[in-house]
């Protein structure tokens, strides 16, 4: 039986009396890609926001990572714990160079061996950073911040990955390669939480999928059978 690395139970969230996430229970397994998928404003993001201590306060549950209760940690203490978040939006240092937010990436990492690894890693995924590593993040395209975006998140050598519409703004060529990168970073052992709209391409990489309905997980299921269902098909693919 595989490690539950992450389960949220009964976890809910308020902006004051706005109740965002209403008592969402969830769980990831080691090594697998589990996607949340629904419409914008559904919780999805600040669910991950909670679970990454990014948010707090206003929100009740359980947040357990390999056991031990984060709900409610600072951001920098959960991020030493081995959680990763690759934000919405890609929120790159637009001032800083490539290779200097990837160096932001491993801030917390004192292992140089292991970071020099992870740098060589990064670029041979994204062989356009290496190209870049000299230049200005913020005058990349959008595809390329979000392969940035991707990069500093490993370079934490996170045990878990959290993604936030990596698709995002993207050109459809552009969202393929990400989703092909994301694959290719859990087939190397890395688990992956993925929050997406974009359903169809979340649910063709990932293992397992949770539909979130205005705060409300209202199914789930494999992936595979997530895409097959007439209801997830017509509601969130777009299919008929």
């Amino acid at each position: 039986m595989a490690n539950r690395i992450l389960e949220v139970n009964n976890f809910s969230y308020a902006y004051g009396r706005i109740r965002a996430v209403d008592n969402i229970s969830f769980y990831v397994e080691e090594g697998e890609i589990v996607t949340l998928i629904g419409g914008n404003g559904a919780g999805k993001t600040t669910t991950l926001r909670a679970i990454s201590g990014l948010i707090r306060g206003g929100q009740s549950g359980s947040v357990l990572f390999e056991g031990k209760e984060i709900l409610g940690m600072s951001a920098h203490r959960i991020t030493g714990l081995g959680i990763a978040q690759c934000l919405e939006g890609r929120q790159v240092f637009p001032h800083l160079t490539v290779k200097e937010n990837l160096q932001m990436g491993a801030f917390l990492r004192k292992d140089k061996d292991g970071i020099a690894k992870d740098f060589e890693y990064v670029y041979s995924l994204f062989p356009r950073l290496k190209e870049r590593e000299h230049q200005m993040a913020g005058t990349l395209s959008g595809g390329e911040q979000q392969m940035l975006a991707v990069g500093r998140g490993l370079m934490m050598n996170p045990k878990l990955l959290m993604m936030d519409e990596p698709s995002l703004g993207l050109a459809p060529i552009v969202v393929n390669g990400i989703f092909d990168i994301i694959k290719k970073i859990n087939a190397d052992g890395k688990t992956i939480l993925l929050v997406e709209q974009n359903s169809n391409a979340a649910l063709s990489v990932a293992h397992r999928g949770y539909v979130v309905e205005t705060g409300h997980i209202v199914m789930s299921d494999t992936a595979k059978k997530l895409r097959s269902s007439e209801e997830v098909r017509k509601a969130y693919l777009g299919l008929e």
